[in-house]
């Protein structure tokens, strides 16, 4: 397609020209093999990539794909399969992560440079003139949370969030704690 300009209302100009690569296709293919693979190894990818959105399997954590009487051997997007390989990471965040880098150097990362750390094995918390995370156990995690929502005045005043990337299963847990 040659690159052109088009008038929209208001005297808009849009230049519409031929793409500079493609999301689909082989490319796609292999980022998501590479990036389940990683994440799982050879055997662990090909099981779970085998399973996602079948009767016997799990649905995608990704998004909500429609469920058919005929399913094919691969059911699942390139964003499916990456939120999988998310899902089952196996590197992991420890305490010892947390001693080492301080809340502001946390924060003078990107989003990707942190989710790549590993999922966070401990509750963490900050406490008060605190420079890092530190860890805190379960039951002192838990206690925390029901204080601090107990004294609130309204319901109104939580605020609860979560990820996009959240699977079905861990948003609905999610929710009921909501």
């Amino acid at each position: 397609m040659k690159a052109m300009k088009q008038e929209h209302d208001g005297g808009v100009r849009v230049q519409i020209s031929d793409r500079k690569r493609s999301a689909t296709g082989p490319q796609a293919i292999a980022s998501s093999l590479s990036r389940t693979v990683d994440g799982l190894g050879m055997v662990g990818a090909g099981r779970a990539l085998a399973a996602v959105n079948q009767v016997n399997g799990f649905d995608c954590p990704g998004c909500a794909w429609p469920e058919r009487q005929v399913r094919h051997v691969l059911e699942f997007c390139e964003s499916g399969a990456k939120a999988i390989a998310d899902e089952a990471d196996r590197r992991r965040c420890t305490p010892a992560f947390f001693a080492d880098h301080s809340i502001d150097e946390l924060g003078s990362n990107d989003d990707y440079w942190l989710g790549q750390r590993g999922r966070i094995t401990n509750p963490m918390i900050k406490r008060p003139g605190g420079t890092h995370y530190e860890p805190v156990a379960w039951e002192e995690a838990f206690d925390l949370v029901a204080t601090e929502l107990s004294a609130l005045q309204s319901s109104d005043e939580a605020i609860f969030y979560t990820s996009g990337r959240t699977s079905n299963e861990a948003a609905f847990a999610y929710q009921l704690l909501a």
